[in-house]
């Protein structure tokens, strides 16, 4: 032991890194359960690296023309590309090789789903106020690179469901006016299937995507070690400081839990619950599409606009064709992100409020902003749905036309109404007297010295310590 201590003594003389470690180690974070969202996306991502590490010793990223004759006996003799005859490999082949490659595609659906519910909740509670406005853009890029994660990853097998995707996100590059046809030969290498669409998507999903994600990951966690949590309101709390547990050892211990809580459910997910069976889509044919298809679901709602967007949306401007799939599929969805993105600067443009922000609003007390986040909710839903219009319509044995004049009723009156039960919802609660922040103190009675009862005012919440016992941190 002394030999280490005298170890790390020397380094600490060179480098000064033990008061930054005990600051760190001091940091508080707040104790609700929402505050983990974040940490399972990251868990996740830590999965998804490693088993995309394994995969990547097996997976060719060729269309190369080659005959399988695996352990698979409805394929047998069968041509394909051999990016499809490696995924088969490392299906039926290679130790391991299945349960890593479904491990792999959970984990890509939970951390997208993660980072989502994550903004949710940050939008919800006002956390992307000044000053974590920043953040908020950081949150929602690492959202998009995570969504681009899974399309490239997606579409490497070379299945024919996957081919039926692409072959969409082709048309919607193309569609583009004026630099569409330079965009899809950049991103495919020629017209699709080119030869060269695999390799430029296999860099893109295990080099440069990974690489933007990490660095924006990094960032990300910066700014909040930086600007400290947030945290609910309540009694003993302000907008100076942070209560809660410190890092280490209690906080620690909490997030290595939900650490391997999560791995285990991952690999449990991988293990029990098949996913993504390319074997019985078979090797993508350029003149083929499958049927029933859909797309992994955070694709789902741009795929909805594509299913319902009405025939009228090809139109010439300046002699230049606007093809069908670019409203649907560029336009609207580029407005979506765009208010999103700026959603921070919209806000603070409309109210007012530019103060600095630390704690917390419930979502009652901001209705308007509670209601269009609903309402919103409420409209990518209804694509969703509508992205898996073939598949609802052979399981609920209705034609799938009738299913799509429902789904356009539903995007006209579905978010307004939600939207609107919404704002009186929360109207309600806010100007109720047993608001949680407006209710009356509690009072204890103490005996005192003389023999009698002194009142005492008690701020504290039910089940809470005494104010001031608590970590606290200051902002």
């Amino acid at each position: 032991m002394k030999l280490v201590r005298k170890g790390v003594e020397e380094i600490d003389d060179r480098v000064g890194g033990a008061s930054f470690l005990k600051r760190s180690l001091g940091k508080v974070f707040p104790d609700h359960w929402a505050f983990m969202l974040g940490e399972v996306a990251l868990y996740s991502f830590v999965l998804l690296v490693l088993t995309g590490v394994f995969l990547t010793f097996f997976y060719e990223p060729s269309t190369r023309e080659v005959t399988y004759d695996g352990p698979y006996p409805p394929l047998q003799g069968e041509q394909m590309s051999a990016a499809y005859e490696s995924v088969m490999r490392i299906s039926y082949e290679v130790r391991a090789g299945l349960v890593m490659r479904q491990i792999h595609h959970w984990s890509a659906l939970v951390f997208v789903a993660a980072i989502l519910v994550h903004m949710l909740r940050v939008f919800f509670t006002g956390a992307f106020r000044k000053p974590r406005d920043i953040n908020w853009t950081v949150g929602f890029t690492l959202l998009l690179l995570g969504m681009g994660a899974g399309f490239t990853g997606y579409s490497l097998p070379d299945d024919l469901l996957s081919g039926t995707g692409i072959r969409i996100g082709y048309s919607a590059l193309l569609s583009i006016p004026v630099i569409g046809e330079w965009a899809a030969f950049l991103f495919f290498g020629g017209e699709y299937p080119a030869p060269a669409f695999l390799r430029r998507f296999y860099a893109l999903h295990i080099m440069i995507i990974p690489g933007l994600l990490i660095g924006a990951m990094t960032v990300h966690l910066m700014l909040v070690w930086r600007q400290k949590h947030t945290e609910f309101d309540g009694p003993g709390r302000s907008e100076h400081t942070v209560t809660g547990t410190r890092l280490w050892p209690n906080y620690g211990m909490k997030a290595l839990g939900l650490m391997f809580v999560v791995f285990g459910t991952l690999s449990l997910l991988g293990g029990l619950f098949q996913v993504n069976p390319i074997w019985l889509y078979g090797p993508f044919v350029p003149y083929s599409a499958s049927s029933p298809a859909q797309p992994d679901w955070y694709m789902g709602w741009i795929e909805g606009l594509v299913r319902l967007a009405p025939n009228w949306t090809e139109f010439s401007v300046f002699g230049y064709l606007v093809a069908e799939p670019f409203i649907p599929a560029v336009v609207l969805p580029g407005i979506f992100i765009t208010i999103v993105a700026l959603w921070p600067v919209l806000e603070r443009r409309f109210t007012g409020d530019h103060e600095m922000h630390n704690l917390l609003q419930r979502p009652r007390d901001a209705p308007i902003r509670t209601a269009l986040g609903v309402a919103g909710v409420t409209i990518m839903a209804v694509l969703t749905l509508a992205g898996s219009n073939d598949v609802l319509a052979k399981f609920l044995q209705i034609e799938v036309d009738t299913l799509n004049e429902v789904f356009k009723w539903l995007l006209l009156l579905a978010p307004p109404a939600a939207g609107y039960l919404t704002y009186r919802i929360c109207r309600e609660l806010r100007d109720r007297d047993e608001h949680p922040i407006r209710r009356p103190r509690r009072v204890r009675v103490r005996w005192n010295a003389e023999g009698g009862f002194d009142d005492v005012e008690d701020d504290a919440p039910p089940g809470a310590g005494s104010p001031g016992t608590r970590p606290e941190e200051r902002v």
